[in-house]
């Protein structure tokens, strides 16, 4: 990564990509971005069947100097100081406005879907005809149920649309409310659809802009609307009306507050969840590293290392202790330590990507070796978390450093070309707002994180929870998932800005242009065979793009897809009901398939996907078990600390 600073660094602090006081010594032995592996990589290298990434592109010159910006002029009508930082705090206090959406973003959107659809005489034509069509179907639909009351619905709701299931929707006059609703709905769709010479990027930003809309007035989210809402009104003389809005005061206070939602309380980490025992072993500036106690007298070799995302707690995959997935791995007979991530202050504002690399994984990598020596590492990485660790792998394969021995990643994406409906959120308008709404604070808000993820699935995450706290008057009830959801992290201005620049809208690393310590890494290079999770309706990371992998890699994969989102797919336990995953592995050599192909072909599996992962895991690892190692090294500086959950989870 180029180390100089732009303009917008000038007087930024020294010294934050270098040692910190609190690491332990580092020896020749140890030390990561140092050490090679004699003779190359753990395996032999076969021929790469596929096209190798491109070089770092050429910069084109810059142009001449005109004469606004000789000396001479610069002496005359010198540059009134600040302008630039007039211009970002006037962005920045647009954004709390705005929720951090960019208005222009959206201005060009419409204006250019706007200037197509005028002319596009054609598309009028069509859309009047559609309007009128769907104005006769809910017509007749309304004079058949007349002398019919079984008439089936003109309409029937999206696969997900779970706002309009209750029976007392088919009642009337509210039926004829939903369906007028739903043809509405389709007739939007229609219109900022196929609207020709209207941009791709634009179109899906309008039609979301449309979907915002009509969410927001569809008939379930008022009481006179919803006979769900009436008729418990009705019931209850409404006291459930009264109920809702003592919610509603209760949940304001808590947010002016800062306090975290009512119920959450329940579940604290150490007592409740997060309790599956270990030591920390290693703190630095930016990780806790905890290693777990083992369960069993003997153990694979080779131990686990955990990069969880850190947008979010580590103890997601250390819930309650049924669906613990470390708890899951270490009665396995795994040896696992993971990541704690500090949750970062305007005093971090200036760590970089770099820094979570090389204070991140490369740190506890380090200390890994020292506690379990001369054993290769498997390595996991969970989102963001798993794109930082194919960074490392591709960089300690360019290096010629000995590579892991397998690499998992959980809902992680190494190619932005498909990044799904988060690509809303990330034009250069957006992200340039986003960064001068950072560079204010020194970092990125939780709930500012949390309410662009609410948004994609509005209906939903928003209005139908709504309609349940404030009009019904019903709490939900609170479970260690969405506990921990509410328990989430900040995202520093450099490495934010870094992620979303360089990986989002450059594409680096798929590109092979992303630099680690100013020469670019490639993803072919490494070689240490992977096993990649993806979820079925995550939006996120969608599991298209995670299939993506397939394209920029020359080692063996296991692709599983299994059912669920971005967290509850991942936290999938044995036992849970209703769970199935799909699962392929293809070889080195084998020919590409395309997702969809890959989808029917797949075998189809019941159940949890944990075990085939943890067989996997044994089939990569030494035949022979061993007993387990101790508790840190203090030897070589990694010596107990507190036990878990450590103390940097609990930063708020």
């Amino acid at each position: 990564m180029n180390d100089e600073k732009s303009p917008d660094d000038r007087g930024a602090p020294e010294g934050l990509a270098h040692e910190v006081t609190s690491e332990p010594r580092k020896t020749a032995q140890s030390a990561p971005d140092a050490q090679a592996h004699p003779g190359g990589s753990r395996s032999a290298r076969p021929a790469r069947r596929r096209r190798q990434a491109p070089s770092v592109e050429p910069t084109l010159p810059p142009p001449p100097m005109s004469s606004d910006d000789s000396p001479w002029a610069r002496t005359m009508v010198p540059l009134p100081p600040g302008t630039d930082v007039l211009d970002r705090v006037l962005r920045a206090n647009l954004a709390t406005w705005t929720g951090n959406i960019s208005p222009p973003s959206l201005g060009l959107a419409l204006a250019d879907w706007l200037f197509h659809l005028t002319l596009s005489p054609g598309k009028h034509l069509e859309l009047q005809v559609k309007a009128l069509r769907k104005t006769t179907r809910l017509m007749t639909y309304a004079w058949q149920r007349v002398g019919d009351p079984d008439t089936p619905p003109c309409i029937q709701p999206l696969p997900g649309d779970r706002r309009f299931k209750e029976p007392e929707w088919q009642n009337a006059p509210y039926d004829l409310l939903y369906q007028g609703f739903l043809l509405t709905q389709q007739w939007w769709w229609n219109a900022t659809n196929s609207v020709d010479g209207v941009a791709p990027a634009h179109e899906r930003r309008v039609q979301f802009m449309a979907r915002q809309m009509l969410d927001t007035v569809a008939p379930s989210n008022f009481p006179w609307t919803n006979p769900v809402v009436a008729e418990k009104t009705r019931d209850q003389g409404g006291a459930n009306l009264i109920r809702g809005w003592e919610n509603l005061i209760a949940d304001i206070q808590r947010q002016q507050a800062g306090a975290a939602p009512e119920g959450t309380e329940r579940y604290r980490p150490g007592q409740d969840v997060a309790v599956t025992p270990g030591t920390v072993v290693f703190r630095n500036r930016l990780i806790e590293l905890i290693q777990y106690h083992p369960t069993r007298k003997r153990v694979h070799p080779e131990p686990v290392l955990i990069v969880p995302a850190w947008i979010m707690k580590y103890y997601i995959l250390d819930l309650s202790p049924e669906n613990s997935l470390i708890r899951y791995l270490v009665d396995q007979g795994h040896t696992v330590f993971c990541i704690s991530w500090h949750n970062p202050t305007a005093a971090d504002r200036e760590l970089s990507l770099e820094d979570y690399r090389r204070l991140g994984i490369a740190a506890a990598r380090q200390a890994v070796q020292a506690i379990v020596p001369n054993h290769d590492i498997h390595a996991v990485g969970y989102c963001i978390g798993g794109t930082l660790l194919s960074i490392e792998a591709a960089r300690m394969a360019r290096d010629r450093e000995r590579e892991f021995a397998s690499l998992t990643l959980f809902a992680a994406q190494v190619d932005f070309t498909e990044p799904g409906e988060l690509e809303l959120f990330i034009d250069e308008s957006e992200v340039s707002l986003l960064e001068d709404t950072m560079w204010a604070k020194g970092y990125l808000e939780t709930r500012e994180m949390a309410a662009a993820f609410q948004m994609l699935r509005s209906s939903d995450l928003i209005w139908s929870r709504m309609v349940r706290q404030y009009l019904l008057g019903e709490r939900d009830r609170v479970n260690d998932l969405m506990a921990w959801n509410a328990d989430a992290t900040r995202m520093p201005y450099r490495m934010h800005a870094q992620y979303l620049r360089q990986l989002f809208l450059a594409n680096e690393l798929a590109h092979g242009r992303y630099c680690v310590n100013e020469r670019p890494v490639a993803l072919p290079d490494i070689r240490a065979p992977i096993f990649a999770v993806a979820t079925e309706t995550d939006h996120i990371a969608p599991w298209r793009s995670v299939y993506q992998l397939h394209l920029l890699s020359d080692t063996q994969i296991t692709f599983v897809l299994t059912r669920g989102g971005h967290n509850a797919g991942i936290v999938s336990e044995p036992g849970h009901p209703g769970r199935y995953y799909r699962i392929h592995t293809t070889g080195s050599t084998d020919a590409y398939r395309d997702p969809e192909v890959w989808f029917g072909q797949a075998e189809v599996v019941d159940g949890s996907w944990w075990p085939a992962w943890h067989h996997w895991l044994a089939e990569h690892s030494g035949a022979r078990r061993m007993p387990p190692p101790e508790i840190g090294n203090a030897a070589a500086g990694y010596p107990p600390h507190e036990p878990a959950p450590g103390s940097y989870v609990f930063e708020r």
